[in-house]
């Protein structure tokens, strides 16, 4: 029996003369997924990719790994056979034999892409319907409710019989999109922003904001922890680490304890439109929920933002706590988000932080500091860490 995984793609069907681009690309990242689970075969025809296994390649693992896989809207196990409607019979008996033993209705529904096929879809559902009922007579057929149904393609290079397809995991392939740069901490919120923009096929940079010695080796060592659960989803990556104690401790010393935040902050989005333009990057991602902490106020995300010419992405700004964690439960970053070490962000937090500013004050209380020069250090200890899928 052929095994093989059927793909059906979602959004792409509607990118007119761009189409092919955004195939090609889902294709690609596809071919990469499964590169070291073994040999496949990997073809798109009619809107479905097909993922044919070569050389006892591992079926089982493939599929659990396409489902990670953006661009793609549904898949399904599947068997192929002759186009011949006793062939699918056989097929069907087969293929669906341990489920219709422990089911008590079925139903059978058929789609026939290939026109030149003698039967329509209705009397080929009828066809192979009638065959199952009397090969498993303790079966009854329920055409509203099935416990299963037993699903039958005919298209262009043979026929094909699955079970009840499982959702992917939509929206378009990585890369179709551009690059983005994203501001990933130790928290719940930004792994969880991270997967939103990827989703949308976006290409992400993770940036993460370092403080040694007020953050220790295994806050960084966690947040790559984090980057790495992340690639099933958004590809292999990598890490800018950037050193933040310097700028962190000149903020204490110099400036008014209320900005602190604000001006922190905004340093980051600065190193982070550089980052993002030395690397073709288009935006900048970020974990902010409107309303969530103090530096989250309109007011507040003005002020840090009026600092890039870059369009800042915000994916969870009108989200509520409980819905980004059970996202974050989802993808399986939320028990790794929640080990107890703390980021940059909790160091040298202000007791009254300053909540609606206007953009002239944040301007007045930071000019105090060599922005220009804080930045370019920052930048010339960079550190690279290559994010890989086990």
């Amino acid at each position: 029996m052929n095994d093989i995984i059927l793909l059906k793609i979602g959004e792409i069907i509607l990118k007119g003369l761009n189409r092919r681009s955004f195939e090609q690309k889902l294709l690609n990242n596809i071919r990469r997924r499964l590169s070291k689970l073994g040999k496949y075969r990997v073809y798109l025809m009619q809107s479905t990719v097909y993922v044919e296994g070569e050389d006892g390649a591992d079926m089982d693992a493939a599929f659990e790994a396409l489902q990670k896989v953006f661009g793609i809207v549904s898949m399904s196990r599947a068997a192929a056979c002759e186009k011949d409607k006793d062939a699918i019979v056989a097929l069907a008996k087969e293929y669906v034999r341990e489920d219709m033993q422990r089911v008590k209705s079925f139903k059978v529904e058929s789609k026939r892409s290939d026109k030149a096929f003698p039967m329509t879809s209705v009397e080929l559902s009828q066809y192979v319907g009638g065959e199952l009922s009397d090969a498993f007579p303790d079966v009854e057929v329920d055409v509203h409710n099935p416990e299963l149904t037993v699903h039958v393609e005919v298209r262009d290079l043979a026929a094909y019989v699955h079970g009840a397809p499982i959702p992917g995991a939509g929206g378009m392939p990585v890369g179709s999109n551009g690059v983005a740069v994203t501001l990933l901490s130790g928290g719940i919120d930004s792994p969880v922003s991270t997967y939103m923009i990827a989703k949308r096929g976006v290409r992400l940079i993770p940036i993460h904001f370092f403080s040694f010695p007020y953050t220790s080796q295994q806050a960084k060592d966690k947040v790559v922890e984090l980057a790495r659960l992340l690639t099933p989803y958004c590809g292999r990556m990598r890490m800018e680490v950037v050193p933040f104690t310097h700028i962190q401790e000149e903020i204490r010393a110099k400036c008014p304890e209320e900005y602190f935040t604000l001006i922190m902050r905004r340093f980051m989005m600065r190193i982070a439109e550089r980052i993002a333009k030395d690397n073709g990057a288009k935006a900048i991602v970020t974990g902010e929920n409107l309303g969530q902490v103090a530096s989250q106020t309109m007011e507040a995300m003005a002020s840090t933002q009026a600092v890039t010419d870059l369009p800042v992405l915000q994916p969870l700004i009108g989200m509520d706590k409980g819905e980004i964690v059970a996202m974050a439960r989802k993808i399986g970053t939320f028990d790794t988000s929640i080990l107890p070490y703390e980021d940059c962000c909790t160091v040298f937090t202000p007791r009254h932080p300053r909540t609606h500013p206007t953009i002239a004050e944040v301007e007045q209380a930071e000019s105090a500091l060599d922005i220009q020069a804080l930045v370019d250090e920052a930048m010339q200890g960079l550190e690279r860490i290559a994010i890989e899928h086990e």
